[in-house]
């Protein structure tokens, strides 16, 4: 592995560790203010596997970006989206 492909892996585990510290914010807040949410990133993370060669579902995608099943991370601490989230993500013209 080269140097940069280092650093970008390094990059992608903090941004993970990150997200991970921060259940509070919801992925349609993400969505609503970055464009993408935890969601969009396990898809990245399929389609850049599939690039690679390396077959990878989606819920193993999320398990690794949820550190846990998608399931369990849901029940556990996503939240009904607010009338406002839910105006504000159909508002946007970037969708998951």
């Amino acid at each position: 592995m080269d140097k940069k492909t280092e650093i970008e892996a390094a990059v992608f585990r903090r941004l993970v560790e990150h997200l991970d510290s921060r259940k509070d914010v919801q992925n349609i807040d993400l969505m609503n203010l970055a464009g993408f949410c935890r969601n969009c990133l396990s898809k990245w993370y399929v389609a850049a596997s599939q690039e690679h060669g390396e077959e990878l579902d989606y819920e193993s995608a999320r398990e690794i970006v949820y550190k846990e099943p998608y399931a369990q991370w849901k029940q556990k601490y996503q939240k009904e989206a607010t009338a406002d989230q839910l105006a504000a993500y159909a508002n946007k013209s970037v969708k998951e």
